[in-house]
């Protein structure tokens, strides 16, 4: 899995079965500042050749990642079943098209397995925005057994799942909130090139958000948007990320001023999200009408304190609790998630749910490569 926040590759082994799955391993690798700046260049203004040599390097370097976390956890490639390759998106425009590279191809051939990948081609073209493609998963693996729960995802991109029992897909939906930590990453590299994210939220907790700048960012008529919807990089980007950046600067605020108001406008959206679909009486999150349903965090944003007590504040008096709690490492979900979502496909199982990407119907996702 390799994510909109451009931070690197995350591998999990997984057992996966009917009944649930099982992290055996888990390994995480940065993006060198080179690849990141590589792939942010193919996004903006990649030719086809560059875009082609891309496609390639990322399935060498997906190869590569897999091949060592096999060796940490002494596994031979031989006793997988099956890889299940996210890939890295560098366009997403919900219902149009979305874009992943990292070629199986060059997977199948190093690794020697098969190899399932192109998740989300198949939701678009049935009508769906093509994400979020985790909360099968988070219906199927990570919902409470008696009560509702939501799965909230802070990665490039903020997803939240509602679930109302698990295994229960009647009722449950989602959506992308708006952004995650791309925008906060996007200010934190333009004003310190050394740091690729606000470590620890301190420099968030260092400034003040500028409240009228806020609450113009909080207009965007996307955070008002009814679900289905997704988002991505084409909207909260380094441009929204400059954006923001250039509005602090002329209401004379600091550059630690632009990251708090960056994480407040993670932190804002993200509560207003829920606090509008989460109501018993006109929301979606049927049965919670008292409002005390918990909000499970992961992703790296889950890793940034001050960006997860914004929150906790915004949200209460529902409890946030973090994933690493309740079930393993949280940077490990939405690898875990898509080794599901790749069993779903070699068992000829359905991948999406319709609730939360707007398809016309459930739908086998992605393409397998052969070994």
């Amino acid at each position: 899995m390799s994510g909109t926040s451009l931070d690197g590759i995350a591998t999990a082994l997984v057992r996966v079965r009917d009944d649930g799955v099982e992290l055996v391993a888990f390994r995480q690798e940065p993006y060198s500042t080179a690849e990141r700046g590589a792939i942010i260049d193919a996004m903006a203004r990649g030719t086809p050749r560059d875009v082609a040599f891309l496609h390639v390097a990322l399935g060498e370097r997906f190869a590569g990642a897999v091949l060592a976390l096999l060796a940490q956890a002494r596994v031979s490639p031989k006793d997988l079943a099956f890889v299940a390759s996210h890939g890295q998106t560098i366009w997403h425009e919900p219902g149009r098209a979305t874009f992943q590279l990292g070629d199986a191809a060059v997977l199948a051939e190093r690794i020697g397995v098969r190899v399932v990948s192109d998740f989300r081609a198949r939701d678009v073209a049935a009508g769906g925005q093509g994400a979020p493609l985790v909360p099968l998963a988070d219906v199927m693996l990570f919902g409470h057994e008696q009560r509702g729960r939501w799965l909230l995802n802070i990665g490039g991109m903020a997803n939240v799942t509602w679930v109302p029992r698990r295994g229960v897909t009647e009722g449950a939906f989602a959506f992308d909130t708006g952004p995650g930590v791309a925008v906060i990453d996007a200010i934190t590299r333009r004003v310190d090139p050394a740091a690729t994210f606000d470590e620890n939220g301190e420099r968030a907790r260092r400034g003040r958000p500028v409240k009228k700048l806020l609450e113009e960012l909080l207009a965007d008529p996307y955070f008002g948007q009814a679900p289905p919807k997704s988002t991505g990089r084409e909207r909260f980007g380094i441009a929204y990320g400059d954006h923001l950046l250039a509005g602090v600067k002329k209401a004379g605020g600091s550059d630690n001023d632009a990251i708090a108001t960056a994480t407040a406008l993670t932190a804002e959206t993200i509560g207003r999200a829920i606090e509008t679909w989460g109501k018993g009486e006109g929301g979606r999150a049927k049965g919670e009408g008292d409002n005390t349903a918990e909000i499970v965090i992961s992703g790296g944003g889950a890793k940034n304190p001050a960006l997860v007590e914004r929150l906790a504040a915004k949200v209460q008096p529902r409890p946030v609790v973090l994933f690493d709690q309740v079930f393993f490492n949280g940077e490990a979900k939405e690898a875990v998630a898509f080794a599901f979502l790749g069993y779903q496909t070699v068992s000829g199982k359905p991948g999406n749910l319709p609730a939360a990407t707007g398809a016309r119907g459930p739908r086998i996702l992605g393409h397998i490569t052969p070994p």
